[in-house]
């Protein structure tokens, strides 16, 4: 077993020490916020908590992304999964493009495509949980801070999670700045964002956001007759806030919030690695130029989501205490259908198709359409908190979460059919809800003891069924599946204590030990398959400590912590295979150690730099954990049950998508230009990580050895107007960053290379 190696004060100064000298990063939360501030970090606010603390004082991992940084890298027409890497320990992904990120912190994630898909990430979207993938993958805009809980979380707020929490905070009515900044870009990718605010009367107050997106088809597909037909979009997003301040001590903000996504869904690139590799290789095999620009397909492909979302949220200051009251409801609905099998023709497609299958071997042809008609989620949740004025305080809530989703799944014989030959239906109700309390007691030393639990109950119903199946016997499928029920639910204890011990005015040191909880899924995608899988509760046990401190006379900002857990009867996805299936399992234990650092620094004026770096070991414990291996040609690297049973041991295996090491690193430079009343601005910002592997065996192809992705931002500015020339993925480089494994060696890849203008005004 590892066990975990938490570093002292004297370690955490040399290793700030050695950051700050290599490092070149920049500062992208701290002291953001106050321009006028020429050196030295401020402060931090987060409400990782539920009440505005200094980050340095809060005993629990947290990241920031905020101010400029946050602005670039959501710009250029990037979505959610542009936010991968920008915190140590943190990963995203999708197979469904924009509309289904994944999200993994700690190595803890799932790799499941299913519509109905658990996650033990949480997204909390000011204040609200975002349950379903669709739904996770609203778009960042206008948001004052975007901050990363790492480990369990959920006796403050919300709904438990065991891995951690993405939390987004959106800019309020009655704070922020009045903007509007527009940029264009190569593929005349076009971003607008803007974010209104104003004061009506004294009780009144609004603010308008909005976030459009647009980028033209730039990807050619060589089998038809049009040039560059695929990977365009349109994206619309608002969000309308009235906010009530009738007295001090009573506040009501009403929210309302829309999104609409017209593109293109996720690209599939068949026979994307040879054999024995996972370098990406061109249409001429081995050797030949990767060209992202370029694909063959023959299905049809489309991507329509649309979602809204309406909620209240209520504060009364009764004295002691404070009465917060949040109500939402979301709904969503999606249509996507793509080329699943990642090419044209197969081999047993047909006159025109067998002899001209691309690229390369097509062993049968794939297309599917996934549907969500209808998805409707109710939260309500209820909480008090002691008001500031003694050295107690406490927090106690209720939380209820109710859900309602049907999928449609879609099975075509050919790939421009528009009438499925097989249709498979989901329906599943979920009900949860919660009774959660912390506490906290702060000695005059400035020793802070704080501890916290919740009971959380379970409840979730779900059917499937294959109505339809007309596919010839030969395919084994063996026609529809009558209508197939089962029902799961758990009620579970989840707790947490913590500590923060100050050794000086300018050093905290930290520790946390949380159990969290996971809820039982269910999967059902019967297209393929003809029965449903289940996977049990999973429990996490969570041990971290660390340093947090402020060095070089207000400078530097440097956090260190080191962390263990151990999940038991881990909740894990086989996806795909030989048969193409989607199965839940549970393994008996898995383990991630390691540690994440982060430093922020403002050493002399026109100088920002930060940096993190994060490092996990994750490893599956079970010997008899066994998975399919890939229908594709590709080389597994695990043991084999029996010869030529193409089922493989996980036992000892990584977490899939779970990257040894992340990092992000960047740097920021001003200088006042004479007689124009501004100052000329560079930026650059960067994100790595290690090697990754796509499924829960280990092979050769499916596998991507790393990423590095930079930003550059040049341009000038003054109190009210940018403007700057920019570039995304400046390297233009290419990796893959997920696969499909069940037919050939498909990939996908990561965004391409933008470079463009922005222009924007702040008043």
């Amino acid at each position: 077993m590892h066990q975990s190696r938490f570093l002292g004060s004297a370690a955490a100064a040399a290793i700030a020490s050695a950051l700050f000298t290599i490092t070149p990063a920049a500062a992208q939360d701290a002291g953001a916020a106050d321009a006028a501030e020429d050196v030295g970090v401020g402060v931090i606010i987060v409400t990782a908590q539920r009440r505005e603390e200094n980050l340095q004082e809060v005993p629990v991992s947290v990241g920031t992304i905020s101010g400029e940084s946050l602005a670039v890298v959501t710009g250029a027409g990037a979505d959610i999964r542009a936010l991968s890497g920008r915190v140590p320990s943190h990963n995203i992904e999708s197979s469904f493009g924009r509309t289904f990120p994944r999200f993994y912190i700690r190595g803890l994630g799932n790799t499941d495509f299913d519509l109905n898909a658990s996650q033990p990430v949480s997204l909390v979207y000011d204040d609200v949980v975002l349950e379903n993938p669709v739904l996770k993958g609203f778009p960042v805009f206008d948001l004052d801070r975007v901050e990363v809980l790492r480990g369990p979380q959920g006796t403050l707020f919300g709904r438990n999670t065991p891995a951690g929490i993405v939390k987004f905070d959106s800019v309020k009515p009655g704070s922020g700045d009045n903007y509007v900044r527009g940029s264009f870009g190569s593929f005349a990718t076009v971003n607008v964002e803007t974010g209104l605010g104003a004061q009506l009367s004294d009780t009144v107050a609004v603010r308008v956001s909005g976030l459009y997106q647009h980028r033209d088809n730039w990807v050619d597909n060589l089998d038809t007759p049009a040039k560059n037909d695929l990977e365009g979009f349109d994206e619309f997003a608002a969000r309308l806030q009235v906010q009530f301040q009738p007295n001090d001590a009573l506040t009501v903000r009403l929210t309302g919030q829309y999104r609409d996504l017209d593109g293109t869904a996720r690209l599939f690139r068949a026979n994307s690695f040879a054999p024995g590799s996972n370098k990406l290789i061109g249409f001429g095999g081995p050797g030949s130029k990767f060209e992202r620009d370029q694909i063959h397909a023959d299905g049809i492909n489309f991507q329509r989501l649309k979602n809204y979302n309406a909620g209240a949220t209520i504060e009364y200051d009764a004295g002691p205490v404070t009465v917060t009251s949040v109500t939402s409801y979301w709904n969503a609905s999606l249509v996507s259908r793509g080329d699943i099998d990642g090419g044209f023709g197969c081999s047993f497609c047909g006159a025109g198709f067998t002899d001209n299958s691309n690229p390369g071997f097509i062993p049968f042809a794939a297309q599917s359409q996934d549907n969500i008609p209808s998805l409707d989620q109710f939260t309500q949740e209820l909480r008090i908190a002691s008001n500031e004025g003694g050295p107690l305080g406490y927090q106690a809530g209720v939380f209820y979460f109710n859900e309602k989703l049907d999928i449609e799944s879609f099975d075509f014989g050919s790939p421009d059919d528009t009438s499925p030959d097989a249709v498979a239906l989901q329906r599943q109700d979920s009900d949860a809800w919660g009774v959660f309390g912390s506490l906290f007691y702060e000695f005059e030393n400035g020793v802070r003891l704080q501890a916290g639990a919740r009971y959380n109950d379970d409840q979730r119903d779900f059917t499937a069924s294959r109505p339809i199946d007309t596919r010839p016997g030969f395919l084994g499928f063996g026609g529809p599946v009558a209508p197939i029920s089962t029902s799961v639910g758990d009620n579970v204890l989840t707790w947490d204590l913590a500590a923060t011990v100050p050794a000086s005015e300018d050093v905290n040191f930290y520790a946390r030990v949380a159990r969290g909880y996971r809820a039982p899924s269910i999967q059902g995608r019967l297209a393929f398959g003809r029965d449903i899988s289940v996977a049990e509760s999973e429990t996490t046990m969570s041990y971290e400590a660390g340093v947090k401190s402020i060095l070089a006379g207000g400078k530097v900002r440097f956090n260190l912590g080191g962390f263990y857990y151990n999940t038991n009867d881990l909740q894990l996805t086989a996806v795909g295979g030989a048969n193409n299936f989607t199965t839940l399992l549970n393994v008996d234990e898995a383990e991630g150690w390691g540690f994440e650092a982060e430093l922020q620094a403002r050493p002399m004026k026109g100088v920002e730099l930060s940096g993190g770096l994060s490092y996990n070991d994750t490893q599956i414990n079970d010997a008899d954990a066994f998975v399919a291996g890939c229908g594709a040609p590709c080389t597994v690297l695990d043991p084999e049950r029996t010869p030529g049973s193409n089922i493989f041991s996980i036992d000892g295996n990584r977490l899939p998508q779970a990257p040894r090491w992340i990092a992000n690193w960047s740097l920021g430079l001003t200088e006042d230009i004479p007689g124009t009343g501004g100052e000329f601005y560079l930026f650059t910002d960067w994100a790595y990580r290690s090697k990754v592997q796509f499924f829960l065996y280990e092979s050769v192809e499916f596998s991507d050895d790393r990423m590095v992705e930079g930003g550059l931002r040049i341009g000038w500015r003054n109190e009210r107007f940018d403007l700057a020339v920019f570039g995304r993925n400046i390297t233009n480089d290419v990796s893959a960053v997920s696969g499909i494994d069940f037919n050939n060696l498909t990939a996908m890849v990561n965004e391409p290379r933008i470079w463009g203008v922005e222009a924007g005004i702040t008043f």
